[in-house]
């Protein structure tokens, strides 16, 4: 790659070296210290949609650089982790729209083997249809959430970094996103456990 590029290739197993990634030293402190905060959970998030490590790599690349180029109006908003997963979020989408596919975990992968736990965990049945069709549809946040959680297996807390969101508002929209799946997909409401002494 050229000079000043935001290197997303190299990893502790390319040519043995056991070197961390690391970003070119030109590049703004305050970004560089994103770019290396943000990169695992960037790849991630793409890798579970496209369904290769490498695929991912070159998606990420480029939702680096296009981050990179709007940099200095990003530090600017209040939502700047908001709006760099909205960079990600396009730049995923986009290649999965020139592919003509859905997303990886719909499909196949290793993400595939785990979504019978991921319906079990989100207490919907296996005869419900379209679930993680339904996923698709949910707002962003809610989507996220839901991915992040259910699907990556991420701890609340570090959803919540990545999100720039509390741990509470994270654990809001998990909420809202299951019940929003379970209207979407016509399942009851889950049984409300009543509380010891209720009604004496």
């Amino acid at each position: 790659m050229g000079n000043g590029d935001v290197s997303t290739d190299a990893s502790p197993q390319d040519g043995g070296h056991g070197q961390p990634v690391q970003a070119p030293p030109d590049l703004p402190l305050d970004f560089e210290g994103f770019y290396l905060g943000h990169q695992e959970f960037f790849h991630d998030f793409a890798e579970i949609h496209l369904g290769s490590r490498r695929v991912a790599e070159d998606v990420v690349h480029l939702v680096f650089l296009e981050i990179l180029g709007s940099w200095h109006q990003l530090l600017q908003q209040v939502d700047l982790e908001q709006q760099t997963l909205a960079v990600l979020h396009r730049g995923v989408t986009r290649r999965l729209q020139a592919d003509g596919r859905p997303p990886a975990f719909l499909i196949n992968g290793p993400i595939a083997k785990n979504l019978e736990a991921v319906r079990n965990e989100l207490e919907i049945s296996s005869s419900a249809n379209g679930v993680y069709e339904a996923i698709l549809e949910l707002p962003p946040r809610q989507f996220t959430v839901i991915v992040l959680r259910h699907l990556l297996g991420y701890p609340t807390k570090r959803i919540a970094r990545y999100m720039g969101l509390d741990t509470r508002t994270v654990d809001y929209h998990g909420r809202k996103g299951k019940e929003r799946l379970r209207v979407r997909l016509d399942l009851p409401a889950p049984a409300k456990t009543p509380r010891k002494g209720a009604g004496q």
